[in-house]
């Protein structure tokens, strides 16, 4: 049973500020050359205030890329705010203009802006947007998405089928593939042979790869016919090509490998290969919470039935 999100906000405990009068003619911008607005008085003020936030965590929401991707870009001086070259936790809110590399990024404020879809991935795709070789991409068949791009959550090899995910959001993207969180990877897999008492006992307890120890958390028969047979296996990481190898360390070659689960998220049933389906805005705010990122002001609307996207040749 997933817990009901609801919106808090702390009373700022400031006595109420004198009502000043306001000039009449137009309001004036900000002054091109502030990283932040001076503090002004009054309950818009405090209102503005409570919804700036740092510069690197706006640009990441904006799906440009991890936070410290967005560090490392500050500190090559490629953003400006106002106009004025930014520093790395600068606070920005709606009223700030910023731009990276000369281009304005549009930021959105309202914390309901992300956006999390599920993919069934087929054999013979990339999970790339520049392939020299022009094979197929799996961005070509995602929807567009407006103020900002779609980020993969961790990759599959161009053999490997199953569930991918899509956000805009480069904070929770980050959250869900950095090895810190150890979030969990199932995965259906066919091999050629059976695994013997001896060497599942090995998988689980760990053997070395050229690039260090691993181990599956779980690894279950699923039974077989003939030469092959399936196994169902979890892994708190995602190395390249890292279940294969496991496999092969031990002499056995992988015919089929479908990851059929990432975290709490699930390859939907009725998702058929090349197609998409979007998370509603209920179901995104349970992955942001399981995920520990707050959303404000998130609409807890009844969960239903995700937009699927048609299968393209």
């Amino acid at each position: 049973m997933n817990p009901k999100i609801k919106s808090k906000r702390q009373p700022s405990g400031k006595p109420a500020a004198p009502r000043r009068a306001r000039p009449s003619g137009p309001r004036l911008p900000a002054k091109p050359d502030r990283q932040s607005p001076e503090p002004a008085r009054g309950k818009a003020a405090e209102s503005q205030a409570d919804i700036s936030h740092k510069l690197q965590k706006m640009l990441a929401h904006a799906g440009l890329g991890s936070r410290r991707d967005m560090e490392q870009l500050i500190e090559a001086g490629r953003v400006t705010v106002n106009g004025k070259v930014a520093g790395v936790g600068v606070r920005v809110g709606p009223q700030d203009v910023v731009q990276v590399d000369g281009r304005v990024v549009r930021l959105s404020f309202s914390g309901d802006d992300t956006k999390i879809l599920l993919y069934h991935k087929q054999e013979g795709e990339i999970v790339s947007r520049d392939d020299p070789q022009q094979r197929a991409e799996v961005f070509e068949r995602l929807p567009p998405i407006r103020g900002g791009k779609w980020i993969a959550i961790g990759r599959l090899d161009f053999n490997t089928s199953g569930l991918l995910i899509f956000t805009n959001s480069g904070d929770l993207a980050n959250r869900l593939m950095h090895p810190r969180f150890e979030v969990e990877r199932e995965y259906a897999v066919r091999i050629l042979g059976q695994v013997s008492d001896v060497q599942a006992a090995q998988l689980t307890a760990g053997i070395e790869l050229e690039d260090g120890p691993a181990r599956f958390e779980q690894l279950l028969d699923q039974g077989g016919e003939g030469s092959n047979h399936w196994y169902r296996v979890v892994l708190k990481e995602g190395r390249k090509r890292e279940v294969r190898r496991m496999f092969e360390a031990l002499g056995f070659m992988v015919s089929r490998l479908i990851r059929v689960r990432f975290g709490i998220l699930a390859l939907p049933p009725r998702l058929k290969r090349g197609q998409w389906m979007e998370l509603d805005p209920a179901e995104t705010a349970r992955v942001l919470q399981w995920a520990g990122i707050a959303r404000a002001k998130q609409k807890q609307g009844a969960p239903g039935r995700p937009a699927v996207g048609k299968e393209r040749s």
